[in-house]
């Protein structure tokens, strides 16, 4: 059997409301058990981590530093179809901002392999599982909300669909000024 590929992802890694979604992300959310943790994505799927390299990181970095630090909160739990539990993040302005800029500089990185033309920033909670228990979940996290995060660096990570394969390569501030 082929061994899954390796890819990357430039993300925002959301520590502070791992209390409120972190059970539910370990048996909802494919994601969490291949090691990434929750996270609002900016640009999936980046480059191969092949072509990663000091002069790509720096590229990255020079980006990254035309944008502010900042903070959101996440206030309440949405759907994509019956598919995806997700939180949104308020205001998700920054996100998009950071995703436009990097995609800029990376078109050949289109979000989400050019799949979707206008990715809406989200942290998701689970994928793919029943209605009814994503439903009874999206109570559960409802319940701990809002919770309110700061952000001053993007995580660029690498990794396959298997067990605690995803690591993070790099962070990347942004401006703090």
């Amino acid at each position: 059997m082929p061994k899954p590929s390796v890819e990357s992802a430039i993300l925002i890694k959301v520590p502070q409301i791992e209390h409120v979604v972190g059970r539910h992300r370990r048996t909802l959310d494919p994601s969490e058990k291949w090691g990434v943790p929750a996270h609002v994505t900016l640009l999936y799927p980046f480059l191969p981590p092949s072509n990663i390299d000091t002069d790509v990181l720096s590229q990255l970095a020079t980006v990254l530093t035309l944008h502010r630090a900042f903070e959101v909160q996440f206030l309440r739990a949405e759907w994509f179809g019956e598919q995806v539990l997700w939180l949104s993040p308020e205001p998700d302005l920054p996100f998009r901002h950071l995703t436009a800029a990097l995609f800029a500089v990376f078109p050949e990185t289109p979000p989400y392999g050019g799949s979707i033309i206008d990715p809406t920033p989200h942290l998701t909670v689970a994928d793919g599982a029943s209605v009814g228990l994503m439903r009874e979940v999206e109570s559960l996290v409802t319940a701990g909300l809002p919770i309110h995060a700061s952000f001053d660096s993007v995580s660029v990570m690498v990794g396959s669909p298997e067990p605690d394969s995803w690591t993070t390569i790099a962070e990347i501030s942004l401006r703090t000024d």
